[in-house]
């Protein structure tokens, strides 16, 4: 099944189902006005969003033309978004940029932070920014949306926990990172807004792709309309989806609706850091590591971060090639003061 939020009034937009092959959707206000509303009495909601969905994808004639333009992130504001790191190759590429070691505990021990969850960007919405001395930057993620957590959650129960998958662009700020590391006291105005793909899917959209609590698929980053990176997901992946959950439960119970994200997809390469795709390898998810390569094999990086007028779009496709989200497609443009 695959959900989308249609632009609306409504500040929290309007539930549709989406055929598999994302050309049209149906409304599902009769069932539930928004996703976050399915999110709450999902036992109850996801049968019935299922028929809907079955009987749109049996149907060719119904339904309306569905327009990835016209979507915003299928939950435009959320209870609680944390980020995980699940793969430590980025991490560990990204540390060194700043001078800073990894931690043997970051192998064992994942990394989250809390991120902003009241103004998610739309997967078309442009990136926003007054300077781009900040450092911006994307990162390619996928994201799961839960159902209640229980305080102390195990894996299994994460991982029964997980409703729908997304995907994210992180925008991060890497010019300001340092400095509000270097308080002790994490992340705020270095991640701005995040942007989610059009539609969100259920496991079973992803079939044998999804193992052992990880999605087997290549993340697809495009830099100016140019393959950038193709990473594998399910490779390289330290921390699961399920562990991921379980972590951020560890003192607190998770509200339905909370979005868990994997952090940057990065692939190594024959037990080094990564290559270039133009060069034989899988690429970047985010600009930060192709600088990290730059400086380990020239002294100093070459590539700059992203300036006005850049685009990327973050995309997966299934075994068949067919697109599993829609995709993210984001213009950086210059914010007036």
């Amino acid at each position: 099944m695959k959900l989308a939020t249609k632009r609306h009034s409504r500040r929290d937009g309007q539930l549709v189902v989406v055929s598999t092959d994302l050309s049209r959707y149906v409304l599902a206000e009769d069932i539930a006005p928004t996703l976050q509303a399915a999110l709450d009495e999902w036992d109850n909601m996801a049968p019935k969003l299922q028929a809907l969905s079955d009987q749109l994808n049996s149907d060719v004639n119904m339904g309306q033309h569905f327009d990835q333009l016209d979507a915003e992130s299928p939950l435009p504001r959320a209870y609680q978004w944390a980020d995980g790191s699940a793969y430590v190759n980025h991490v560990e590429l990204v540390r060194k940029a700043r001078g800073a070691e990894v931690p043997e505990s970051f192998w064992t021990d994942p990394l989250m932070y809390q991120g902003g969850s009241d103004t998610f960007l739309g997967p078309r919405d442009d990136i926003e920014m007054l300077t781009t001395d900040w450092g911006i930057d994307m990162e390619g993620e996928i994201a799961v949306i839960t159902g209640d957590v229980p305080f102390g959650a195990t894996a299994e129960q994460a991982s029964d926990s997980i409703r729908l998958f997304m995907l994210v662009n992180d925008v991060s700020l890497r010019g300001l990172i340092p400095a509000e590391l270097a308080k002790g006291f994490g992340f705020f105005q270095s991640k701005p807004s995040s942007a989610f793909s059009p539609v969100a899917v259920t496991p079973d959209e992803l079939g044998e792709a999804w193992v052992d609590g990880k999605v087997h698929l290549p993340l697809l980053v495009d830099y100016n309309d140019k393959p950038f990176g193709k990473a594998n997901a399910g490779i390289d992946m330290t921390f699961n989806f399920p562990t991921l959950i379980s972590h951020a439960s560890k003192s607190r119970a998770l509200s339905a609706g909370t979005i868990v994200g994997s952090g940057t997809v990065s692939n190594k390469m024959d037990g080094e850091p990564g290559k270039p795709i133009e060069h034989g390898g899988v690429g970047y998810s985010c600009i930060a590591e192709i600088r990290m390569i730059e400086t380990i094999n020239d002294g100093k990086p070459s590539t700059t971060f992203m300036q006005f007028g850049d685009t990327v779009k973050i995309s997966m496709t299934d075994a068949n090639g067919h697109s599993l989200f829609g995709d993210i497609y984001q213009t950086v443009k210059q914010r007036k003061a």
